[in-house]
């Protein structure tokens, strides 16, 4: 067992006072380590909260950089972290926060290429993600590497919490994420964030949730959200847990393409454009169409031009034109889904602008607000 140095007695006093948890609880806190996958809205309280009860290892996975946008719900960061990749950031900031402990940040995304060898470093794994093909990489390596996956996911209003795989004491793993959802939805039933919306409060409530569930995991104290689901709705503060049953009839063997299996119909390519090509179109006054599928409080932030016509309009707005038309959107992925839905309807002649204005941002104007 780890001996707590009479600096850490002192930063963790209010831990040590509660008679079940005490110095025992704390120094196991301190041996443990924890892989945070996602540093944005959830990961933002999580991260916060590990880090101020003395997790001894905190790693922390994400390749994004800080947004303006970000600010309205990852209180990790501040205006001056604007433009920084999230892992660095946040390391920094978890290192002003306690310097009692050791914190990794990996510039990376997380792949089925390096997915095994990252949680393998680590007790314990905590999803801090928005997308399903990430959910199911998360979970697939958990189940491969045998750690327990804190799982939190946020939509509006709504937010689910439990514990995923976690050994129980008849030596078993606890359900995990496939026998709660043993497929994934389609993509277009399942908008993230930035389509759908968060309430900034919400990933507050359920990232500290999750830090919770490290915590207790980490302790052994208390009773982890195992075989559970918890669903919270902010709007009332009505709370339920539903049971999760394990179920017998798939086998996890090794990491799969997660893009593909959440999302077959990406098999068949649509038409895409590249920001520079679609430049060069502006820049020739060649004859085209341009749609942007955003919301409309997003095309009033800043956009390229073209017509607005918001994704769910878009069967009842658009108009066939024999001209090219090329959609765009913030990413690219909303716009393909336009390009691969209008096609469906027979319409030709339809481009994707790929990687959206986040890749206009990075190659044509940096200037540009997304």
């Amino acid at each position: 067992m780890a001996h707590l140095s009479r600096e850490e007695l002192r930063r963790y006093a209010r831990h040590l006072a509660i008679p079940s948890f005490g110095a025992k609880g704390q120094e196991r806190l301190k041996q443990a380590s924890v892989l945070v996958i996602g540093a944005g809205g959830l990961g933002s309280p999580l991260l916060l909260y590990l880090a101020a009860a003395g997790i001894g290892k905190i790693g922390i996975v994400d390749y994004d950089k800080v947004e303006s946008s970000n600010l309205q719900r990852q209180v990790l960061y501040t205006e001056e972290d604007i433009g920084l990749y999230k892992s660095e950031a946040a390391a920094k900031r978890l290192g002003l926060l306690n310097p009692l402990i050791e914190v990794q940040a990996y510039v990376q995304p997380f792949t089925s290429d390096n997915a095994l060898k990252l949680v393998a470093d680590y007790d314990i794994v905590a999803d801090g993600t928005d997308n399903f093909p990430s959910r199911y990489l998360i979970n697939d390596a958990c189940l491969l590497a045998g750690k327990p996956n804190v799982y939190g996911s946020i939509y509006r209003f709504e937010g689910q919490l439990s514990v995923f795989n976690l050994l129980q004491e008849d030596g078993k793993r606890s359900p995990n994420y496939r026998d709660l959802y043993p497929t994934p939805p389609p993509p277009e039933l399942v908008p993230n964030c930035a389509e759908g919306g968060v309430i900034g409060v919400l990933p507050g409530i359920i990232g500290s949730l999750q830090a919770n569930e490290v915590i207790k995991i980490a302790s052994g104290v208390g009773e982890p959200m195992a075989g559970q689901l918890f669903i919270f709705d902010a709007t009332t503060l009505f709370a339920r847990k539903i049971r999760i049953r394990s179920r017998e009839d798939y086998e996890v063997t090794a990491l799969i393409d997660y893009e593909q299996f959440c999302n077959p119909a990406k098999a068949h390519s649509v038409p895409e454009i590249s920001v520079n090509e679609l430049h060069q179109w502006m820049q020739e006054k060649k004859d085209f169409q341009l749609i942007d599928v955003r919301q409309a409080h997003e095309h009033a932030i800043d956009n390229i031009g073209g017509q607005l016509i918001p994704l769910k309009e878009l069967s009842t707005s658009y108009v066939d034109s024999p001209l090219p038309t090329v959609f765009y959107c913030r990413s690219g992925k909303r716009s393909e889904r336009a390009v691969r839905e209008l096609q469906e309807q027979g319409y030709q002649n339809l481009y994707n602008l790929k990687g959206g204005l986040l890749e206009w941002a990075k190659e044509i104007d940096e200037n540009l607000v997304v």
